[in-house]
């Protein structure tokens, strides 16, 4: 399959030249060794997926390290922690940039590795399956605001030429990509080989057939507030476990948990935080949406389209290096008036002393009514509320009332 560009490139190229160690993370076949390779061919590649290899770095790091002297890129480096100290005493060795190309599909676990041994060395990038942008070949890479100016300069590359619910159905990996490759059997190899076999390495959890239902579960309430009670009572597990079932998600870069907005003036928000599955077409195939028109007409519609659209906002971001976790989150709670809409707001994103509101709708027709729920930000003060903006299938970008845009999904 053709190789597809990503948004990362440059980022990448840049933290190369900036720091010793570029380590790229994320979940499994998200294209992260690919694109390593394509960047910088002429490195020596390793992966560490081999049991003889991993056995005989552990039995002689030292040796290891001798054979494949750097500059190098490591595939797969969480498998083999014995390595970290022995990357930072070659950093420590050298003034040269750009040493090691690090990559790895456990976040938690390298963290911890990273943090103990390559403080200050290594320039850390994290890379999420194939954002909307490059599925579509659009060169737009700003990290998505709603405002008006942002809307003028994306209308130049924006390419909506695909059905938004067969992109959503089909999921990011990269391998999806690929006609030839079938939707079912893929999702059903994924869970199968590469989501189990992070479960066994993170967690020595024994009924896999309990996690499973756990993961459909999960995938059930994609988009929603998290209810460990409610995923334990479904499957006749207790809470205990599947929090810790959440955080191996979690690790896995299979779900991501957007924290609620918090304010000491807002005293009645909900502390809970929502659950996301990262890939669209993952929790399709868990929760049985088997083509893009029965999961578009389904119950699960509006879940998976919110889903989608937070999941893409994220990549915005990640995709220029910025942490979003710092700034994104959303508002659920009763401090909303008589007359202010439902108590509840998507999405909110602080920037630059202002707050941005974001209501997600399937419809492809909104109105400024769906948005009255953004003034409970007007009682922050000190903080202007930005440009709020309805996502949703509308055809084409316009102003809804004063302050308030509606934006197709295309723009994100």
């Amino acid at each position: 399959m053709e190789y597809i560009s990503r948004a990362i490139e440059e980022l990448t190229r840049k933290t190369r030249k900036t720091f010793k160690v570029v380590l790229v993370t994320g979940a499994r076949q998200t294209g992260k060794s690919t694109m390593l390779r394509h960047l910088f061919p002429d490195l020596r590649y390793v992966q560490l997926d081999d049991e003889m290899l991993l056995d005989q770095i552990n039995e002689s790091p030292h040796l290891f390290m001798d054979i494949n002297p750097s500059p190098i890129i490591i595939d797969e480096i969480q498998k083999a922690p014995v390595l970290f100290p022995l990357v930072k005493i070659e950093c420590d060795k050298s003034d040269k940039k750009g040493l090691f190309c690090l990559s790895g599909s456990q976040p938690l676990s390298l963290m911890k590795n990273v943090s103990e041994s390559l403080a200050g060395r290594v320039g850390i990038i994290e890379m999420a399956g194939l954002s909307l942008r490059e599925l579509t070949n659009d060169t737009f890479n700003e990290p998505f605001l709603p405002s008006l100016e942002q809307i003028r300069r994306h209308s130049r590359t924006v390419n909506p030429h695909k059905s938004i619910w067969d992109v959503i159905h089909r999921g990011s990996y990269p391998e999806l990509q690929n006609d030839d490759v079938d939707w079912n059997m893929f999702y059903s190899s994924y869970v199968s080989t590469y989501i189990y076999k992070d479960v066994r390495e993170l967690s020595a959890i024994q009924n896999l057939s309990d996690f499973r239902k756990f993961m459909i579960a999960c995938a059930a309430r994609t988009g929603r507030m998290l209810n460990n009670t409610s995923i334990a009572n479904d499957i006749g597990i207790d809470s205990k476990t599947v929090r810790n079932w959440i955080s191996i998600l979690e690790a896995s870069g299979i779900v991501y948990l957007l924290e609620p907005f918090e304010h000491n003036l807002l005293k009645r928000a909900v502390r809970t935080p929502k659950l996301y599955f990262r890939d669209t077409g993952l929790a399709a195939y868990l929760t049985r949406w088997m083509t893009p028109d029965q999961l578009s007409a389904g119950a699960m519609a509006g879940q998976i389209f919110e889903t989608f659209v937070v999941s893409e906002i994220l990549k915005s971001y990640s995709n220029c290096g910025m942490d979003y976790r710092l700034f994104i989150s959303y508002y659920r709670g009763k401090d909303v008036r008589e007359g202010e809409g439902d108590n509840a707001i998507d999405l909110i994103i602080e920037q630059n002393g202002k707050y941005y509101p974001i209501e997600i709708k399937k419809n492809e027709k909104v109105s400024e009514h769906q948005a009255a729920s953004f003034r409970v930000l007007d009682r922050i003060p000190g903080n202007k509320r930005g440009t709020g903006a309805i996502i949703s299938n509308v055809a084409m970008p316009s102003q809804l009332g004063e302050n308030l845009l509606s934006i197709p999904v295309w723009y994100i």
